[in-house]
């Protein structure tokens, strides 16, 4: 019999700085903890099944988790929220967690890591997603715990691409129900790493858009730009680079809790997360050269300025000299009772800068303003 109670309402993820990461105070002691006093409040759900039958409990207590130890059904508690430490001292009491565990845990963000305990393997990532409103990315600091036949999982908020998995095992689809708690545990961390695809994506838009500026109208605007993403792909690097040797650890066959059926699933995982490491170091060498493209295109930009001022500093340099020579006020000058000399000037003057523009014109220097 499956449970009916089996939807997860959906709820918008909190954005916060790209991985600024946590540390204690000098002298604390291994193992405590700090409640981030914005941290929303902590709800377990536990989802427990086998090949035949499938039960969902949501806002359930720690204490009904116990069984999780002793049935032979593979079971999912998630948490979600960090801000309640009653539930997370039960929730670590009950799996008996290693006190530095819950100490990582709730340390938002850590750097994503691997940590073998015994009879337990702690891995730490971060979920990632485009923007919807603005530019960039948001993050959330997802943390697995797995276990002989149970996982724990705890989140900073509700993660929306989870209920799919819920759905797969509600409905008893593809080999979730016929694998244990390392395979959920597979689909969960293909679920996040997939997620790294769409906004490296957006990265990738962006780039051409600034390629096109760049071509068209550089400014400072989008010198602005550039730093932003240069930015924005660096911090994403500091959370995708630690995957790979994560994953490299997953994929090695001496740990137990992880059969070597789900061995291949992790290795795909592996080979995702260098893919991913690729693009993201293309983008940046990419974020890089329009860095000095756009430099050298602003500098190109002022050259062209500065040589149009050139010429038509040259043409009126001869100008200028007629108009100040005989704007000397000289009774002895031939010009002066010459009837037709204004006239003779100015005719003068316009052969003098005519002449001058077709010399230009004919040695190249104006066709580059033509073609704009």
């Amino acid at each position: 019999m499956v449970s009916s109670d089996f939807s997860i309402e959906e709820q918008e993820e909190e954005e916060e700085d790209y991985f600024d990461y946590s540390y204690d105070v000098a002298g604390t002691e291994p193992g405590s903890i700090t409640i981030d006093p914005l941290a929303l409040p902590s709800r377990l759900t536990l989802i427990e099944y086998d090949e035949n039958n499938a039960y969902r409990r949501v806002n359930t207590q720690p204490k009904d988790c116990v069984s999780c130890l002793t049935n032979n059904l593979i079971s999912w508690a998630n948490i979600e929220g960090l801000g309640t430490e009653n539930i997370l001292r039960e929730v670590e009491q009950v799996f008996q967690l290693h006190p530095l565990i819950l100490e990582d845990v709730v340390s938002v963000p850590q750097r994503p890591k691997i940590e073998d305990y015994p009879d337990q393997l702690l891995i730490i990532l971060h979920s990632i997603k485009p923007n919807k409103n603005e530019i960039g990315f948001t993050t959330e600091q997802i943390s697995f715990i797995l276990g002989k036949n149970y996982l724990l999982t705890f989140q900073e908020d509700e993660i929306e691409d989870f209920t799919r998995i819920i759905d797969r095992i509600r409905l008893n689809q593809g080999k979730v129900r016929q694998l244990g708690a390392d395979y959920l545990a597979y689909l969960l961390l293909d679920t996040l790493i997939d997620n790294y695809f769409p906004v490296l994506e957006d990265y990738g838009e962006r780039i051409e858009d600034l390629e096109d500026q760049i071509v068209l109208n550089p400014s400072k605007k989008t010198l602005q730009e550039i730093y932003n993403i240069r930015r924005e792909l660096l911090a994403l690097r500091r959370s995708i680079w630690p995957l790979r040797n994560l994953f490299n650890e997953l994929t090695r066959e001496d740990n137990n809790l992880i059969t070597k059926e789900v061995y291949v699933y992790f290795r795909d995982c592996y080979y995702h997360t260098i893919q991913i490491l690729d693009i993201l170091e293309t983008y940046r060498e990419l974020a890089s050269s329009l860095m000095d493209v756009l430099i050298s295109s602003m500098s190109n930009k002022m050259n062209e300025v500065i040589t149009l001022l050139t010429i038509i500093s040259s043409i009126f340099i001869p100008l200028t000299f007629i108009a100040g020579l005989y704007g000397m006020n000289f009774e002895y000058m031939p010009e002066l009772k010459w009837r037709w000399g204004y006239f003779g000037t100015l005719f003068l003057m316009l052969l003098i800068a005519g002449g001058m523009t077709f010399y230009f014109w004919r040695r190249g220097w104006f066709k580059l303003f033509l073609q704009k």
